[in-house]
């Protein structure tokens, strides 16, 4: 099989595909509007029920009205005088009915002599006993007349022709829409008509086919056929969409890219009539001309045909070779051009097309062709193109205050790719520059939640987090990726600190939640020192007793944030600020221990090394607790006291049954004497504080 059959084949499976696809989209579409005009029928016929109603009522309204101007003396209608007479007035109001407009009677009856009844009128409920002489008037006002003295007859004026009725003939209800009637018409109207044109391509094909085999036309001729082809669908597209026929136009748009570039492919690659540099430019074209139809048209599928014909460009014209910037220019170029087009018109497609087939040609060609000596072309396409894909939503939660679900996938992607291209790149050779590019990202993002509005909706926040958590996020990878061992740790303390700080000041659960999880991750670190470190040669002023005690006092620092500030914090939380005051006691606790511990180890001056280590470990937890419990009685803390309670209780224990076992006799008279002392100053401490409180 020559490559001209495989591409014909191509196109026709691609065809073959397409085709059933827009069918079930026109089908589904169909269905929608099938069920919105069955609903007419319902509605008419409520509306015909409606004004048979109103039928009803006027008639018996007009009935009402001719009878009481045959009987009355005057004619309310037409204001004619009527002459006094002593009879006593009587009122009558009528029942409450739906306000309808008054109408004439349907025929004119001749009038009624003087004394002569007309049809009998219902009673009017709640009405007094009247005569049956009455002038009416339209419901829902009240009727004042009189009845005669006497039966002397007075000439009646005849009532005016009455008007023709407002609805004389109600016509009856349009039958129901028959939905075989419209699968019939969109499966002969619609479906045919796809098949038909698939049907001529298909042996238009064949003949070309034929032609071809014979040699009936050469290959200039093959290729000029099909520019000519190609470019004759875009006016017979535009023929058709002028006569209300957009989805066809769309398809014979579409197919027409498809020609002109398998036309330019071919007479590039396969006949070989034209090079590469002319190629390239004239798909180019091909593409900026299906874009403007799509920008003329506001059709945002005309634009998905002419981005897929553009991102297909580079693999038909490709020979194999190294062109990164020939190839990320095009790139830049076409995305640039999408991205404003999708920006402009509000298409949502548009844009993760040309994401993810930007970022399959790049990770493509870095697997295949990136070397170190390609290092600042790389780094510059992969930030140009991060800036590209950022900038759209950006300027979209800029102008809505707000990220769609596919704005959002895209710019969490385009960071964190970015960011791993960036460290491929730069790892370890260039860790200053990393860390430079790293921290930028965390301020661009920064700035773009800053640009936001401000606004209360659900929506807005979740926007606003993610450019925040985004910024955090690379401000925190930047520690790492600079500093090494207790400097990570002591930044990282730090700035859970001051997440923590910030989150109190502007109430921000995000903010307090990043900060709870740097200090966990310093909580790692810490104990991984702890067994890993090696004994100091100095007291206290080593890493290690360093690292823990600021660790310990940014706990002890977000404490303090939280108690004085005036947030309003959850139970779980607020016991999470309780656990880092204990863990930041326990941990500077243990930082003076270990300290001891070494600084006794290291004694040569007679003295039993283990036995003065375990005296000064017993003398420094007394001395600690005590400090904690005078601390705790002065601010009234009563976490502080029950940590130094606790604290002299293992002392105690420690005490009375290590050092009295184990100690030789000086040493255990200093435990228990430091002992003793402590435990009398912290009972006259507690007598005094209950006196105090009992006088109060």
């Amino acid at each position: 099989m020559n490559p001209m059959e495989s591409m014909l084949i191509l196109v026709v499976v691609v065809v073959l595909i397409a085709v059933p696809i827009m069918a079930i989209v026109a089908f589904v579409r169909t269905l929608t509007v099938q069920r919105s005009v069955n609903q007419i029928p319902q509605l008419t016929s409520r509306i015909y029920d409606l004004e048979q109603r109103v039928k009803s009522v006027d008639r018996k309204v007009g009935a009402l009205a001719v009878n009481g101007a045959g009987d009355a003396p005057t004619n309310s209608r037409v204001g004619a005088p009527a002459p006094p007479t002593p009879a006593a007035p009587v009122s009558a109001k009528l029942p409450e009915a739906a306000p309808v407009q008054p109408v004439q009677p349907p025929a004119p009856k001749p009038p009624l002599a003087a004394g002569v009844a007309g049809p009998p009128v219902p009673p009017l409920p709640g009405a007094p006993p009247t005569p049956s002489h009455a002038t009416l008037t339209p419901p829902r006002s009240t009727v004042s007349f009189q009845a005669p003295a006497s039966s002397s007859a007075v000439p009646p004026r005849s009532p005016a022709p009455p008007a023709p009725p407002h609805h004389a003939s109600a016509a009856p209800p349009p039958p129901q829409s028959n939905g075989e009637t419209d699968v019939e018409s969109m499966i002969a109207g619609r479906w045919f008509n796809y098949v038909g044109i698939l049907a001529v391509a298909l042996a238009t094909a064949f003949f070309l086919k034929y032609a071809f085999d014979n040699n009936w036309i050469g290959p200039g001729g093959r290729v000029t056929i099909g520019l000519l082809v190609g470019g004759l669908m875009y006016p017979l597209s535009q023929w058709v969409f002028n006569r209300g026929y957009q989805y066809y136009s769309e398809g014979i748009a579409g197919l027409g890219a498809g020609i002109l570039y398998l036309s330019v492919w071919s007479g590039w690659h396969y006949y070989h009539i034209f090079p590469q540099s002319d190629a390239f430019p004239l798909m180019i074209a091909i593409t900026a001309a299906t874009a403007v139809v799509a920008i003329g048209r506001n059709s945002e599928r005309i634009a998905v045909l002419a981005l897929a014909g553009g991102l297909l460009t580079p693999l038909l014209v490709s020979t194999g070779q190294n062109e990164e910037v020939a190839l990320f220019s095009y790139l830049i170029v076409l995305g640039g051009g999408m991205l404003a087009i999708a920006w402009a018109k509000k298409w949502k497609w548009v844009a993760p097309l040309q994401f993810v087939a930007t970022l399959i040609y790049f990770w493509g060609w870095y697997g295949e062709y990136y070397g170190r000596y390609e290092l600042g072309n790389t780094v510059f396409f992969a930030t140009v193109f991060f800036v590209v894909f950022a900038a759209l939503p950006a300027v979209r939660s800029t102008r809505e205050g707000e990220l769609s679900g596919v704005d959002i996938a895209i710019v969490l992607t385009n960071a964190f790719q970015y960011l791993i291209a960036l460290r491929l790149m730069l790892w370890p050779e260039y860790r200053w520059g990393l860390t430079l590019a790293v921290l930028a990202l965390a301020a661009a993002h920064l700035l773009a939640e800053r640009a936001l509005p401000r606004k209360t909706t659900p929506a807005n926040q979740t926007a606003r987090t993610i450019y925040a958590g985004l910024a955090l996020t690379f401000a925190t990878l930047a520690i790492p990726i600079r500093l090494d061992g207790k400097w990570i740790t002591i930044a990282f303390a730090v700035e859970g600190a001051l997440l923590i700080w910030s989150g109190l000041r502007v109430r921000s659960l995000a903010l307090r939640t990043a900060g709870f999880v740097l200090f966990s991750i310093v909580g790692v670190r810490l104990a991984i020192l702890i067994f890993s470190a090696s004994t100091p040669d100095t007291f206290l002023l080593n890493e290690r007793f360093l690292t823990l005690a600021i660790g310990a006092a940014a706990w002890l620092a977000a404490f303090i944030f939280a108690k004085q500030s005036d947030c309003d914090l959850g139970p779980a939380e607020t016991q999470m600020y309780y656990f880092l005051a204990i863990a930041a006691n326990f941990c500077f606790l243990l930082a003076l221990s270990m300290d001891v511990w070494d600084l006794f180890g290291r004694a040569s001056v007679g003295i039993d090394r283990g036995l003065a280590q375990q005296l000064a470990l017993s003398v420094l937890w007394i001395v600690y607790a005590f400090v904690l419990l005078v601390v705790g009685v002065l601010r009234q803390e009563a976490t502080v006291r029950w940590q130094g309670l606790g604290l002299l209780c293992v002392a105690i224990v420690k005490v009375f049954f290590f050092d009295l076992s184990f100690l030789a006799r000086f040493y255990r008279i200093i435990s228990f004497f430091v002992l003793g002392l402590v435990l009398l100053a912290v009972s006259f401490f507690y007598q005094k504080r209950a006196k105090a409180l009992k006088g109060s």
